[in-house]
């Protein structure tokens, strides 16, 4: 049964969010948390799988920030950022500090939120073991962090993070455009998956201009093959 953490000190917000949650979600345990205080205690005893969290809690205005930075620091669940602070200064901020997405009060509606949460559940799901280290790949899909290759820093936008980390937990297998679909937040079609491979073979390009590890075969996905 997944577990997420709402850190909102509105009782009304939190609320909310909890019920579209478990509306979306059916057996989920939401743990509904309002002050800073709180909250370090709950993540530092218990597991969570996601956390949708504010960034002013009480009087603190950037409590949000210091609880995403402990969650970091433990290596802990994704976080969707809720705010009413404007989102052109403070999504850039959140995702620098490895927020998975930032969505501000009254500008968004649930099927947005609710659509967030799925998808961040469905990579959750589907995160799979974590390459060794010294492995040729290093990408985590819970995280904003480059990918790299061979110690190399891969620079990619989340959406082909995605895809890549979709492509390089089944390699040797084929991950079809449908699988692809369930990573994709917006333009969930053929071309634009094909376009988000082609961006990753040219960015492992940039870094290794002999990489053809990714195989496209035709009118089923994509395949990895490097070693």
């Amino acid at each position: 049964m997944p577990r997420i953490a709402v850190i909102e000190d509105d009782a009304p917000t939190s609320t909310q969010l909890r019920g579209w949650i478990e509306a979306a979600l059916p057996g989920v345990e939401v743990r509904q948390l309002r002050h800073r205080d709180e909250a370090e205690a709950a993540l530092e005893r218990e597991r969570f799988d996601l956390i949708v969290l504010d960034i002013e809690l009480g009087r603190e205005r950037h409590a949000g920030i210091a609880l995403i930075n402990l969650i970091n620091k433990r290596g802990g669940a994704p976080v969707l950022v809720v705010s009413g602070l404007p989102a052109t200064t403070y999504r850039s901020i959140m995702r620098a500090l490895d927020a998975w997405d930032y969505l501000q009060k009254s500008a968004f509606a649930e099927g947005e939120f609710v659509e967030t949460v799925l998808e961040m559940m469905r990579a959750v799901r589907g995160r799979g073991p974590q390459p060794a280290p010294g492995a040729a790949l290093s990408i985590d899909p819970l995280r904003q962090a480059s990918p790299t290759w061979h110690g190399e820093r891969v620079n990619l936008p989340m959406t082909a993070q995605r895809i890549l980390a979709a492509l390089y937990a089944r390699r040797g297998e084929v991950v079809s455009y449908e699988e692809l679909f369930q990573v994709v937040k917006s333009g969930r079609n053929r071309d634009n998956v094909r376009k988000h491979v082609a961006a990753i073979r040219e960015a492992l390009r940039d870094v290794d201009p002999a990489f053809d590890g990714i195989e496209n075969v035709p009118m089923r996905g994509f395949r990895w093959t490097a070693p």
